[in-house]
């Protein structure tokens, strides 16, 4: 403090002696502290670079990514400094400190979403999405993502705290609506509690999971994917391209269907109506040699069961399982498409067919398979 006072003194004893107005001196005081700033920026950024070759994944991006706010922070720290050493007027200085310390909390929460940033990014790299087996993957990518959002709020929200706090008038008048406790903080409360609701929803799904990235579900009746998950809200991409958007209050208190809870294997289901005639053991052997030769087929399921009889026809149920919901459901059209081939070219008494009685020349009744048409006959006595 010694010091500063002994500065401000010989820059003012060099004010008077020199007559330059006040005005000029303290805009060349803080000229020369922000060039100085600056220089002493990039010295220490090379500096750091230098120590930095062997640190690890997070201290090298940090310090690159942070670059612009230190810069910022210390020109703060400069134009703080050389304002208390020139001849400023109190309530100009005050104003200029009071403006830099706001600047200086902000640098502070952006370097924190900095660091937040890079820790997830480096955090995700260990997991890859792009494979068959990707659970633990989506497990995760579904909780950083949740979290990351949720710290986000949170960095943003104790910045404008902090830099709020700042001003006694603003700081004034938060205590005194607090303590009324009127009309206005149950407006704001009411206002605020579906947003408060949701944010508290998606620390939950962050951390039971009911839903993670990429799931395969059906909701409301549509079958599709988890392509987005944010602080408020949940984005399922259908099949047909179309995005259906929920609260994240949906997932828990609704009952849904989530195809890749444990695993993305399943298990498809195809149904084919058949005669009475229809050799079920040729069908299933069909059913085996389709499933073998498909790439969708993963090897663990591939079985054909009578599960119906109506008056009319059997139901056959055959059961076909593949790596992913995709998979299934491409594996299960294929299944459809080459059975009824199969039927129509190798057993086409085996595809339903409607059953009549008519009367034969000796009284009895014939199927109407093998009744046909006959030939007319000539007349007794003609050739």
């Amino acid at each position: 403090m010694n010091l500063i006072d002994s500065l401000a003194g010989l820059i003012a004893q060099a004010e008077r002696q020199t007559g330059v107005p006040p005005w000029a001196f303290s805009l060349g005081l803080m000229a020369i502290a922000l060039a100085a700033a600056l220089v002493l920026h990039e010295i220490l950024v090379r500096l750091v670079r230098r120590a930095m070759r062997r640190a690890n994944e997070f201290w090298r991006p940090l310090v690159v990514r942070t670059r612009r706010p230190g810069r910022w922070a210390l020109v703060i720290v400069a134009l703080a400094a050389s304002s208390t050493i020139a001849p400023l007027p109190k309530a100009l200085e005050g104003g200029l400190k009071h403006l830099l310390l706001i600047g200086f909390i902000v640098l502070l929460g952006w370097t924190a979403y900095i660091a937040l940033d890079i820790g997830t990014a480096l955090y995700m790299r260990r997991f890859r999405v792009d494979v068959s087996d990707n659970l633990l993957a989506r497990k995760h990518l579904t909780q950083v993502r949740i979290l990351r959002r949720a710290l986000i709020i949170l960095i943003f929200i104790v910045t404008a705290g902090l830099a709020l706090m700042t001003v006694s008038g603003v700081r004034q008048w938060g205590v005194s609506l607090l303590a009324a406790g009127g009309a206005a903080s149950i407006i704001v409360g009411l206002a605020l509690q579906p947003l408060l609701f949701n944010l508290i929803a998606g620390i939950q799904i962050a951390m039971t999971q009911p839903i993670r990235i990429d799931d395969a579900v059906v909701v409301e009746g549509e079958w599709g994917n988890v392509e987005e998950i944010t602080a408020t809200y949940v984005v399922i991409r259908i099949w047909d391209q179309r995005r259906l958007v929920l609260p994240l209050s949906y997932f828990l208190q609704k009952p849904f269907q989530n195809w890749t809870r444990e695993n993305a294997e399943l298990i498809g289901v195809v149904f084919v109506h058949v005669d009475y005639a229809a050799p079920v053991p040729a069908i299933r052997a069909k059913l085996e040699e389709i499933a073998r030769a498909s790439p969708r087929w993963d090897g663990r399921v591939a079985v054909l069961q009578v599960t119906e009889l109506r008056e009319r026809t059997m139901e056959l149920r055959c059961l076909v399982s593949a790596r992913n919901a995709g998979e299934a459901f491409d594996l299960r059209c294929e299944v459809r498409e080459k059975l009824v081939a199969f039927l129509k070219a190798e057993h086409p008494e085996a595809l339903p067919r409607e059953r009549i009685e008519l009367p034969s020349g000796e009284g009895a009744y014939e199927d109407a398979r093998s009744f046909a048409p006959r030939e007319p006959q000539p007349p007794s006595g003609r050739a």
